[in-house]
């Protein structure tokens, strides 16, 4: 999803002066759940430890991709967080040295 974004901002620069957007898909997910998703995907014992929110941190973030929509025409096509989470893994795996493989 984010690769089509960023080729469709390049593709449209040439034609504006600057080009701002946020890019989501409207879904927002807590790290609990990002967590918890990544250690059932991977079935690794992931670490984390909870503690109680900082002060000014947000209960919740989702990002609107409403501007990019309509005017680039992009959608988000992966929503879903274990088919994301799972996408990544999979290419984690097939690239362990990253992208010097």
């Amino acid at each position: 999803d984010l690769v089509s974004a960023h080729i469709l901002a390049v593709e449209a620069l040439g034609k504006r002066d600057k080009l701002i957007y946020n890019l989501g898909s409207g879904n927002g997910y807590s790290v609990r759940e990002v967590v918890e998703t990544a250690r059932a995907v991977t079935g690794h014992p992931i670490p984390a430890v909870e503690g109680p929110r900082r002060p000014g941190d947000s209960a919740r973030l989702v990002a609107s991709s409403d501007k990019i929509r309509r005017e680039l025409g992009w959608k988000p096509q992966h929503d879903d967080l274990k088919y994301i989470i799972g996408s990544a893994w999979e290419w984690h795996k097939s690239h362990p040295k990253g992208y010097l493989d």
